[in-house]
């Protein structure tokens, strides 16, 4: 990440009544999603918290302790604290549960996203959401009346993003189980168009058919076919979470398909309780 602040650009994500960043520091940051806390840990909390650790200790009911760079366990700090529950963002409402990534279901910087959706997307719109996790996005989308796609290679997070659908009481979302990619590029054979594309794609992971993914190497063709995807006038947002895309690849990346007025890249953040301000990411939209 650059040092050089007073150039780039930051747009951050919001608090709302179920979720507050707490406190970060020391590697770890602490969560409140409704009435739940946690204690995750955190790369980019490279600073001194807000708060003493102990008193980080005595709010949270769960700490995410690692065991390795991709997994790890939940220790119970507060005895019956609840393993799944629910929270709500508006009218959406989200099943959170403790998994062995360290996740529980919702990236919640993504608020600044979701946010840029509802004041966007109308009814007469088509949207594609790319690695659509468990569908904050789709829903967000669909909430506003847009015909909504939503693809990922998880059959497991495609059945949880269906159960926060019908915990939200909308309906019509079309589940396509594949790889993002993949079906992005057939659906450009096919002619097919969109009013907004959606992308939240991991640094490294797998495919639906255990094909192994590194963002760096797909970033450029990501960015080829979704502007082939695109209405005029369509919008495009893409989050990178990877240490080896900084702004300037993403800006590089980009420029070939769109010109410096249509794009907009900026760094994610979000802001905590005490203070601190915690880095989420890079953010590219663009306008066609």
């Amino acid at each position: 990440m650059s040092n050089d602040h007073q150039k780039i650009q930051r747009e951050y994500g919001s608090p709302w009544p179920d979720y507050e960043l707490l406190d970060a520091g020391d590697g770890k940051k602490l969560e409140r999603w409704g009435t739940i806390i946690t204690i995750r840990p955190e790369i980019q909390a490279d600073f001194k918290p807000g708060w003493p650790y102990d008193q980080w200790q005595d709010m949270a009911h769960w700490e995410f302790e690692e065991q390795s760079s991709t997994q790890g366990r939940w220790l119970n700090i507060k005895p019956h604290a609840p393993e799944q529950w629910l929270i709500s963002y508006g009218n959406l409402n989200f099943g959170l549960k403790l998994t062995q990534f360290k996740h529980v279901g919702l990236f919640p910087e993504q608020q600044a996203n979701w946010r840029f959706i509802k004041e966007r997307v109308s009814a007469s719109q088509k949207i594609l959401n790319l690695f659509a996790y468990t569908g904050a996005a789709s829903l967000a989308a669909r909430e506003s009346g847009a015909e909504v796609v939503h693809v990922d290679s998880v059959k497991q997070l495609i059945t949880w993003a269906n159960e926060n659908k019908e915990r939200s009481n909308l309906s019509d979302i079309k589940w396509v189980h594949e790889d993002a990619l993949k079906f992005a590029q057939r659906e450009l054979k096919r002619g097919s168009q969109y009013d907004g594309i959606i992308m939240d794609p991991p640094a490294w992971g797998l495919g639906a058919k255990g094909e192994k993914w590194k963002l760096e190497h797909h970033l450029s063709g990501l960015i080829e076919t979704a502007h082939g995807l695109m209405n005029p006038g369509a919008f495009l947002i893409l989050n990178t979470y990877s240490p080896k895309i900084e702004l300037a690849n993403l800006a590089a990346s980009a420029g070939q398909y769109f010109s410096a007025k249509q794009l907009e890249i900026k760094q994610l953040w979000m802001p905590t309780k005490t203070g601190k301000e915690l880095y989420c990411g890079n953010l590219l939209r663009a306008i066609k």
